[in-house]
């Protein structure tokens, strides 16, 4: 679960760390009095929503003027107009896909007097089962981009879970970073802070680019992105209430709601799949037999005939979608529940497409059964090979 920069920022100040004082804005009309409670001189304001590079990116709508989601202004009437024109406008970015998210909401911030942009992050290290610090010299780019061009840049090292964080990592970081004086002091501070804030509130990645070095000689957040471990949310209420649905695709919002695995795709085979394994081999052998899948969909192990119902309506919502493939290994999950599933998802929101079924497992033929013994025209399919070969064939015409 991602949000966005103010809620991140707001939770960084939490726990202490430096950000620049700022204000939310959701309505137009609250643009110019937000941008009132701020200081000034400067006043910067940012599109709010789920993607990287809103300053280099553009907007669909000409009445949102030519600059990016990033603006520097010089009073609160400029600031509370460029509010007001970045508002409820389509915002594309390179993240953000071709078709771009409407924005919102505002965060109109002080501005800051810029030495320095330095690059620092948390990530979960799979491979090490650690959380990692991920440091660079070239803030304010993107890291892969940096780790393409210049690798020797960046510093990457895991903490012991064991021995926990230690003034030994802050000073570290501060080492790559080139910091002196008392700015060792105060990203050893930061480091703790981040770490803190990383494990207590289950985060999956948190990125702060570009953290600056000011004129002053002082380390400041300027800007922040947070993601979190969805299946800890049941934990962290105060977070799954930061919750912004609306920057989610539909679909996986829907499939979310019915605990289905659900990720979409550009392809046109639209997928239904019990395991992530199986899942992503079925997508695999879709591609070798020369078309693309519409989506990752597992239905996982306990899934009933309702949240099967439930995938199905999600799969045959996408428009892109020109066949289907049904691929099940009943181990937990019988054969039969999802035959049962099938039948009623089709009778339901009717069915356009081809769809191919193969079903290997517990109860295999008592869900071979319901599907021949029904009046929905299903495609049957003896093996994985054979169902991707059928799907496509079909799909292809």
């Amino acid at each position: 679960m991602n949000i966005h920069e103010y809620q991140a920022k707001k939770l960084l100040g939490e726990y202490g760390a430096p950000v620049s004082e700022g204000r939310a804005v959701l309505k137009a009309e609250d643009a110019k009095t937000a941008a009132g409670e701020l200081d000034g001189p400067i006043w910067v304001v940012k599109a709010q929503i789920h993607a990287g590079g809103r300053g280099k990116g553009h907007f669909i709508e000409p009445e949102a003027g030519e600059a990016g989601g990033v603006r520097i202004t010089k009073s609160v009437s400029e600031a509370a107009e460029e509010a007001q024109k970045m508002l409820g406008r389509t915002l594309v970015t390179h993240q953000s896909g071709e078709a771009g998210k409407v924005v919102n909401r505002v965060y109109i911030e002080d501005g800051a007097s810029i030495a320095t942009e330095l690059y620092l992050a948390l990530l979960v290290d799979r491979v090490s089962s650690r959380v990692s610090f991920v440091c660079s010299t070239e803030g304010g780019m993107d890291i892969e981009t940096v780790a393409a061009e210049t690798p020797e840049k960046i510093l990457s090292f895991s903490v012991d879970p064991a021995s926990g964080i230690s003034g030994f990592h802050g000073r570290r970081v501060a080492f790559a970073l080139g910091l002196e004086g008392k700015q060792v002091k105060q990203c050893v501070q930061l480091i703790n802070q981040l770490y803190k804030l990383f494990m207590e509130r289950d985060c999956e990645m948190l990125e702060i680019n570009p953290l600056i070095v000011t004129t002053e000689g002082d380390l400041v957040c300027l800007d922040a992105k947070m993601g979190f471990d969805s299946n800890a949310m049941y934990r962290q209420p105060e977070i799954l209430a930061l919750r912004d649905e609306t920057e989610e695709d539909p679909k996986e919002l829907a499939a979310s709601k019915f605990d289905l695995n659900y990720i979409s795709l550009d392809g046109e085979i639209g997928c239904m799949v019990n395991g992530a394994g199986l899942a992503m081999a079925t997508m695999d052998i879709i591609k070798l037999y020369g078309s693309s899948p519409a989506n990752f969909l597992d239905v996982g192990g306990g899934a009933t005939t309702e949240k099967v119902t439930e995938a199905f309506k999600i799969i045959t919502s996408d428009p892109n979608v020109k066949g289907i493939l049904v691929n099940i290994f009943g181990g937990i999950m019988r054969c039969d529940v999802i035959a049962e599933g099938v039948i009623a998802a089709v009778k339901e929101v009717g069915l356009k497409v081809p769809l191919v079924v193969r079903l290997e497992g517990t109860n295999v033929e008592k869900g071979k059964e319901i599907l021949n013994n029904s009046d929905v025209d299903v495609i049957a399919a003896d093996d994985l090979g054979d169902a991707a070969e059928k799907i496509v064939k079909a799909v292809s015409g």
